[in-house]
């Protein structure tokens, strides 16, 4: 079987590359300002189609929406012509949640079946989050974070956890989920795994300053 893909490289100057895009396993959104031939290292690494988008006027993609197969969820900062710019990629359901919690790739870490988000979303948001994406909605910490979709990566194939989890909790969360987690870093030792790499069941694109060692272990997880 083919192995994942994986590329480095940075996005508008950013090795964050995940706080600028979203992605699923058929389609991935990018800053309307990336060049073609950053376009085209995300559409063999991740074999998805893209399209370019802007929202909350911001070019930080990956923080205002969290998408999966069944739909988009975007923040409540997003402008009304920037959702039907969108239009609806795949035939998604688009929706922005009201929450004080607007940076909701942040705040929300979703694949075709869960959903872990902060817990300090009320429960009309965190149905509402549910409903749009199409899964069961787990309001959770992981390791030391309610950001848990800024510091932990999953995809329909595998999970990347930040290194503040606790030994109890990853075999927890293995459970629920039925696969098995690493711990891990990116960019030379940040936390914030979840903004620093872009990932579906495909492939990784991670910021230039990802190690080896790093990538690796990434691809070790996710694929």
């Amino acid at each position: 079987m083919e192995g994942m893909g994986s590329a480095k490289h940075n996005i508008l100057g950013s090795d964050y590359v995940g706080a600028f895009c979203i992605t699923t396993d058929s389609y991935t959104i990018i800053p309307n300002g990336v060049g073609k031939s950053i376009k085209e290292i995300v559409e063999d690494t991740l074999k998805t189609e893209v399209f370019s988008a802007k929202l909350a006027n911001s070019d930080l993609l990956g923080i205002f929406g969290r998408a999966n197969s069944n739909g988009i969820v975007l923040s409540n900062t997003v402008y009304e012509e920037e959702m039907r710019a969108l239009g609806n990629p795949n035939g998604a359901n688009i929706a922005a949640i009201e929450s004080d919690l607007n940076a909701v790739g942040n705040n929300i870490m979703a694949n075709d079946k869960v959903a872990f988000i902060n817990p300090e979303y009320s429960p009309k948001a965190a149905k509402e989050i549910g409903d749009v994406l199409g899964v069961e909605v787990f309001p959770m910490k992981i390791g030391y974070f309610k950001t848990l979709g800024a510091t932990n990566i999953l995809t329909n194939k595998g999970m990347a956890i930040n290194n503040t989890v606790s030994d109890e909790q990853k075999e927890k969360i293995e459970e629920m989920l039925g696969i098995k987690t690493v711990r891990t870093t990116a960019n030379t030792g940040s936390l914030s795994i979840g903004i620093a790499a872009l990932a579906n069941s495909y492939g990784i694109l991670v910021g230039n300053s990802t190690t080896g060692f790093e990538l690796a272990r990434l691809i070790q997880t996710l694929e």
